[in-house]
């Protein structure tokens, strides 16, 4: 697949043209390294109930699969889910 084609992909299911940036950038935030990947999924969870509280619901879809795709990545051994205090 051609790097075009994956960002029209990655814009049109996650709204982020780069997904692999995407989560470079969560493993440098400050909640993912306090708290771990799980608080970042929850935080998309509740981004993607107030989108369709106003009936936005293409941009929740959109979300909940980045959400999904931060879940997969913790599957995978990729990032750390919860953080040790």
């Amino acid at each position: 697949m051609s790097n075009s084609t994956q960002c029209t992909r990655n814009e049109t299911m996650y709204n982020v043209a780069d997904m692999d940036a995407y989560i470079q950038s969560i493993k440098q935030s400050s909640t993912y390294r306090f708290t771990g990947a799980n608080m970042i999924v929850a935080g998309l969870m509740s981004d993607a109930q107030e989108e369709l509280a106003h009936g936005e619901s293409e941009r929740a879809r959109k979300t909940l699969n980045r959400a999904k795709a931060i879940l997969f990545e913790i599957m995978d051994g990729n990032l750390v889910g919860t953080r040790n205090r």
